[in-house]
């Protein structure tokens, strides 16, 4: 797991920055009915994503909740006023107190399927009757793009995934959560380069193979030796799934 309390400062230069936030809340929102007067962002990290969803809907009282004090910050400056330091395992409001709740790139970094279903359970249970929650699934698998670098990286440790649209939805039913549509989005300008992928590699990004682990120097191996170091392979394309209160 990375440690977000120093990725803050770099997180969005590093995963895309604007053009890859306003892919991702042109995605969410076209989930999110257009009367919504309250939206809360569950994870919003630096907050780059929640000022687009404010900024498209001024109508819409735009709330964010960031457990890591270091990019909650950063998302304050963005949304000075609407945003809170929170674990969204236990959010601090009350029931029904939103219209609609996202999470975008949150569920996939959880522990374990208990906690995904505390997460869920509380992005349900702040909804209002008929409110969406939609959120990102699948992650890991969407950054697959069946490149050169994904076939040097296919043989690592694999990462259990507990963000699978399947168990997601079995999570959002256990709720009273009913699916309310999809959609997906492009990770624009998160193609990365051989020699990306082995900046990634040293710093923890594949969690199964953490900073030092000696498995790490064959894949770095192997990946400086590809051909292009510094073109960009694909972007990936991340999937968004809704879920109505009934």
């Amino acid at each position: 797991m990375l440690d977000y309390r120093r990725e803050a400062a770099r997180y969005d230069a590093l995963r895309g920055g604007e053009p890859r936030a306003e892919a991702a809340a042109e995605g969410v929102l076209s989930l999110v009915p257009p009367d919504a007067r309250r939206l809360l962002d569950v994870g919003c990290g630096t907050g780059i994503v929640t000022r687009r969803l404010a900024a498209a809907r001024p109508a819409t009282r735009v709330t964010g909740a960031d457990l890591t004090p270091e990019m909650a910050r950063h998302a304050a400056d963005r949304l000075p006023g609407a945003v809170v330091l929170a674990d969204s395992r236990r959010l601090p409001f009350r029931d029904g107190t939103f219209d609609a709740v996202s999470s975008v790139w949150l569920l996939h970094l959880l522990a374990g399927p208990a906690d995904v279903a505390a997460v869920v359970a509380e992005c349900a249970r702040v909804l209002r009757p008929g409110g969406v929650y939609v959120t990102t699934v699948d992650k890991a698998a969407a950054h697959n793009v069946g490149s050169d670098i994904d076939a040097v990286l296919a043989t690592r440790p694999p990462t259990p995934a507990h963000d699978t649209a399947d168990a997601v939805a079995r999570h959002a039913a256990a709720r009273g959560l009913v699916p309310a549509g999809g959609t997906r989005f492009a990770g624009r300008g998160q193609g990365r380069s051989p020699r990306r992928a082995v900046t990634d590699l040293r710093r923890g990004w594949f969690m199964t193979l953490p900073p030092g682990d000696p498995r790490a120097d064959g894949y770095a191996e192997r990946l400086a030796a590809l051909p292009d170091q510094d073109r960009d392979r694909p972007d990936p394309w991340f999937t968004l799934r809704a879920f109505r209160r009934g």
